[in-house]
């Protein structure tokens, strides 16, 4: 028997703007071959997207005995897993007794234990696999510029340290000494987190995955997927074929109309990144022991040093893809403002991509039909969430159960009127400025 399962066509696929401009694309290590398809193949697990999802569930595959091919679009690294801020952070957006409270105390901090250690995860598989990204974890700064900011944040930074997180709680002159800056009343610092380069980390995992067996294609674009028997056929754009016992989607920010309503379960919000020349001299005093930092506003900045020495800044865009320079003037104005030291400061790199904003703030698991799993929605902290959530896809491939995945399974539910989704983030992001400037 076939089931054909029509592609959504009411979402359009998303933007094709290259990384060739961004820092991490810049001064990454070459990466891996991963040519086209070249011709049609059987496989026991097909995954689809070689973001940090995909790649570390094909790892953690590899392993166990399954055969495992994983394709692209574009290249591995590609979306949003080679042009984020390069920030490790092993949290989510609720703090843990807000877990426990939603989820109850056995779920709850079982899902918080596996959160915690998802930063272990990400450090573990460069040094097992010596992937060269940089790798520093000298911790992450969270901080706020009124003193009821930095209350909340330190009752925060307790309960983590309850849980045996290794915290500290800064005052003004302490973290402005740590950073380099008197604007903010206070923080804490999350001993766990720390910094990448991402897009070699991305390219590292694919290099990883390949010398375990791992079958990896760039360029090949999947165009429709079905159910035959027991096993799935995907047809890629040029009309080959690959049958699969399991499919696995990982498309997060950059998920298409492949799985009906899938992508119409997040928002495909833009986050803009400026990085300086490099320092040098000037840029002493400036998070020296490379710690990572963001602050507390629901639209939030963050910012760290890349190993060569250059300042990043980040924070929230405009839907539509940058244009030129002038989208990202916010930016610069608020690193100059947050660092008058450094006078006049010239930029080198300017980029964006696309972060997959939940209804819920959470990321999900979703298994909609027979050899099918699809896991998205890592609403800004996808390096070590999506590791972590690779690992656990991988775990109910091979047979565990899903009581035992410590994120819930959960049923696809489209945001209603997704199509104004550019209103949605346009509304969004006018409240919570509004929010923000109030100190709410």
């Amino acid at each position: 028997m076939t089931a054909h399962i029509a592609p959504d066509r009411s979402v359009r696929s998303v933007s094709s703007h290259p990384t060739a401009d961004s820092l991490w694309a810049a001064t990454a290590p070459a990466a891996p071959d991963t040519p086209a398809l070249a011709e049609s193949i059987s496989t026991d697990v097909l995954v689809i997207g070689a973001g940090y999802t995909g790649l570390s569930t094909a790892l953690h595959l590899a392993g166990t005995g399954a055969s495992v091919c994983v394709v692209d679009a574009h290249a591995p690294g590609w979306g949003a897993s080679g042009r984020n801020g390069g920030q490790v952070n092993p949290t989510l957006k609720y703090d843990p007794d807000e877990l426990v409270r939603m989820f109850g105390a056995e779920q709850g901090e079982t899902l918080i234990e596996t959160v915690s250690a998802s930063g272990d995860l990400v450090f573990d598989l460069i040094a097992r696999h010596r992937i060269d990204c940089a790798p520093v974890r000298a911790g992450w700064l969270q901080v706020g510029y009124t003193e009821e900011a930095v209350a909340g944040m330190h009752a925060r930074a307790r309960q983590w340290e309850k849980r045996g997180v290794a915290v500290e709680m800064l005052g003004r002159a302490e973290l402005a000494q740590r950073m380099g800056t008197n604007t903010f009343a206070g923080g804490w610092l999350d001993g766990r987190a720390g910094g990448i380069q991402p897009l070699a980390y991305a390219r590292g995992l694919a290099r990883a995955a390949l010398a375990q067996g791992v079958r990896v294609h760039g360029q090949t674009p999947i165009s429709a997927l079905e159910r035959h028997g027991s096993h799935w056929i995907a047809t890629t754009a040029n009309g080959l074929q690959i049958k699969a016992q399991q499919v696995v989607i990982g498309t997060n920010g950059y998920t298409d109309g492949l799985w009906p309503g899938l992508a119409r379960t997040v928002l495909a919000a833009n986050s803009f990144i400026v990085a300086t020349k490099p320092l040098g001299s000037k840029g002493a005093g400036i998070l020296d022991k490379g710690e990572t930092g963001s602050t507390s506003q629901r639209l939030l900045l963050y910012f760290r040093k890349d190993a060569q020495g250059r300042l990043l800044m980040g924070g929230r865009g405009h839907f539509a893809d940058p244009q030129g320079a002038p989208d990202f003037a916010h930016l610069e104005r608020s690193l100059e403002l947050m660092f008058p030291q450094l006078g006049k400061v010239e930029y080198e790199y300017r980029w964006a991509g696309r972060i997959a904003v939940t209804r819920d703030f959470m990321p999900h698991i979703h298994q909609p039909a027979p050899g099918i799993t699809m896991a998205v929605g890592y609403n800004g902290r996808g390096i070590a969430l999506a590791t972590c959530m690779g690992k656990h896809v991988a775990a109910l491939l091979d047979g565990k159960s899903a009581q035992s995945c410590p994120f819930p399974i959960s049923t696809i539910q489209p945001i209603p009127m997704h199509g104004l989704q550019r209103f949605y983030i346009a509304a969004g992001v006018a409240w919570y400025s509004l929010l923000d400037r109030m100190g709410k």
